[in-house]
């Protein structure tokens, strides 16, 4: 992992991960495979990163576009999300009411909670989509150890090129403090058109109440765009962008579920008039 020496995750967080990461096991697995060539095959050609995408995230140099960044990802998240990683995606995953037939996870990364919706959901056709080609090796390694069929896509989430209204659930995991609010809405908007009436979007990320009480943890995790995340509020996102039935729950008071559903359109009902007694009285009385 290439870090900046004088960051506050290196100083206090990256010491503890050492500790406690195999990383005799991250040296052989990076060795594995042709990382580069392989994610060619998977990138989508011409994809433009856009700009806020390529800071630092967690101290490592070049942000999530980095081999580094998918293979230590996982053993130092499982450390990030008290009091236990899993358990506070199920708080996605449970807060789900529909019955999806078919599932987009947004800025899926690794698959961590693609995999949870594929065994929540295992009829469901369950598709993860990332700007980091890396991430998604990493997800699609993770689905082939745990026999889950699972698609992954290089994609961005503001503009994913799928059709309008073609799925039933659309989530996304820790992925709105990492960019700008306005990045954020884009993502619901296109969220909304992606979803058929009557579909589910539910977003999993921090506590923005705890976090604006808390500054501290948005200095720590060396996030650049999290305190601007903080000081907004998803509930009104949600419903700028169409969303109905919008509710924020908390999550192990460090993290939040935001749920929202694309309302039915309106259809407009036709009356067709009956006649009645009164009617044939009236018109005996005229006649």
């Amino acid at each position: 992992m290439t870090t900046q020496q004088d960051t506050l995750f290196e100083r206090f967080l990256a010491p503890m991960f050492s500790f406690l990461i195999d990383r005799e096991a991250l040296r052989r697995y990076r060795q594995s495979r042709d990382w580069q060539a392989d994610s060619e095959r998977l990138s989508q050609p011409g994809l433009v990163y856009p700009a806020y995408y390529a800071q630092n995230f967690h101290g490592i140099q070049g942000g999530y576009l980095s081999i580094d960044a998918a293979i230590t990802y996982d053993p130092v998240t499982q450390y990030l999300l008290p009091p236990q990683e899993d358990w506070v995606r199920r708080g996605l995953i449970e807060r789900i009411r529909c019955q999806p037939r078919r599932i987009l996870d947004l800025g899926c990364g690794t698959g961590s909670t693609t995999l949870l919706l594929k065994k929540a959901f295992p009829q469901a056709e369950v598709i993860g989509l990332d700007l980091s080609p890396y991430m998604l090796l990493v997800a699609a390694d993770r689905a082939a150890e745990a026999h889950l069929e699972i698609q992954v896509k290089h994609g961005n989430a503001e503009q994913t090129g799928f059709p309008d209204a073609s799925f039933d659930l659309v989530t996304a995991s820790l992925l709105f403090h990492e960019t700008p609010p306005l990045v954020a809405c884009n993502i619901l908007q296109e969220a909304f058109r992606l979803l058929k009436p009557g579909g589910e979007v539910l977003i999993l990320d921090g506590n923005q109440a705890t976090l604006r009480q808390t500054e501290w943890l948005t200095q720590i995790f060396e996030e650049p765009y999290i305190q601007d995340y903080a000081a907004g509020d998803l509930n009104q996102w949600m419903s700028t962008a169409g969303f109905g039935e919008v509710s924020t729950h908390e999550v192990w008071w460090v993290n939040q579920v935001t749920r929202g559903v694309k309302p039915m359109p309106y259809r407009k009902v036709e009356f067709s008039r009956v006649e009645t007694l009164g009617d044939r009285a009236w018109a005996g009385a005229r006649g």
